[in-house]
């Protein structure tokens, strides 16, 4: 895939009105999460539950790309077709999570560097033959006392450049995502402070590795207050200082900002994108790529029964149309109000 080809591919999961599902959930994660409703973390049922997500009537309409788990990507539907495929016949994009994990960030205590390059380009080869067409790399910054150091950003962000640029290399879009954890009592202005400083390092590293950015997309966390900071930042709050960091920041050469949800609720995390499109014309597309906002009312609507599946099918469309209408400022609480009542009992 060309310089062109990548960019045209970045353009299109950043499409107006439409994002990205974050459903590469890690073993441990989603285990945590199947845990949450009572269902047992086994193969067949983390393929039931991805199936029933990407079969969802509609969900192409506000849903551009999926990120896929390595297990996801190798498992079929019931019919026998790949999951991937599945995704790709609805004109829905299949990208992949590509990094090893964040691990302690050594003579660092309390920061982490995300691993995963050694045999990157082999895996990356593999996952383009099996239908990827992006990938996604997460690295993490905590917050806290005298963290995050210079060394903690530096690392990561030359891990983000080097990752992207394989996968440029290999033919994929890579989503570039330096997450500032919420973790923490830090105030938003705190906030403001690193996410700056970690984006200004990522994009320096990555015109020094020779990345193409009209074929990258860049997934960060919105400028929040910490989760048990006194004073939390409102909706227009956080939008108006979050654009103003990305403006500061993000080169116009990239076609999208994906912003991850980070652990805020479904509604809330709508409401701050939709916040943002309605400051006005940006130089980027801003999109979400979310995991949980877009998946938690489906999952509990699910249960882990099978004859729950339409109910949870229409929780996860209801999230998705509703992120679909922030795309364009469009989004009200109005629209939470028309949602269907899906408690899991009612569906037996």
């Amino acid at each position: 895939m060309n310089a062109a080809d990548l960019a045209s591919t970045a353009q299109a999961i950043v499409a107006p009105g439409k994002g990205i599902l974050a459903a590469d959930e890690s073993h441990p994660t989603i285990e945590k999460r199947f845990k949450g409703i009572g269902t047992p973390s086994t193969e067949d049922n983390r393929r039931a539950y991805r199936q029933l997500l990407f079969t969802t009537e509609g969900m192409e309409q506000f849903i551009s790309g999926v990120i896929l788990f390595d297990e996801t990507l190798r498992q079929q539907a019931d019919d026998g077709t790949p999951l991937g495929e599945v995704l790709s016949n609805r004109g829905v994009i299949p990208g992949i999570k590509v990094d090893k994990g964040a691990k302690a960030l050594a003579g660092h205590a309390g920061e982490k560097v995300t691993e995963g390059l050694d045999g990157l380009r082999d895996r990356l080869a593999e996952y383009r033959g099996l239908g990827a067409r992006f990938a996604k790399w997460r690295a993490v910054i905590t917050i806290g006392d005298g963290i995050p150091s210079r060394a903690c950003i530096a690392a990561n962000a030359h891990a983000l450049a080097r990752y992207a640029a394989l996968c440029q290399e290999a033919g994929l879009v890579p989503i570039v995502e330096p997450e500032v954890l919420m973790d923490g009592d830090h105030t938003f202005e705190r906030c403001e402070e690193v996410t700056v400083d970690t984006l200004t390092a990522v994009y320096a590293e990555l015109h020094g590795q020779g990345v193409a950015l009209e074929g990258t997309l860049l997934k960060p966390n919105m400028v929040v207050s910490g989760k048990t900071c006194p004073a939390q930042a409102s909706v227009a709050e956080v939008a108006a200082v979050t654009v103003r960091t990305l403006r500061r920041t993000v080169p116009s050469a990239v076609p999208g900002i994906v912003f991850l949800s980070g652990g805020q609720s479904p509604e809330l995390a709508t409401a701050h994108l939709n916040a943002m499109n309605l400051l006005g014309d940006h130089p980027w597309e801003l999109s979400f790529s979310y995991g949980r906002a877009l998946q938690e009312h489906a999952l509990k609507a699910w249960g882990g029964k099978a004859a729950n599946v339409a109910a949870a099918q229409q929780a996860f469309h209801h999230r998705a149309h509703c992120n679909g209408a922030a795309r364009s400022g469009g989004y009200s609480s109005e629209m939470e109000r028309s949602a269907p009542d899906l408690a899991p009992a009612a569906h037996g």
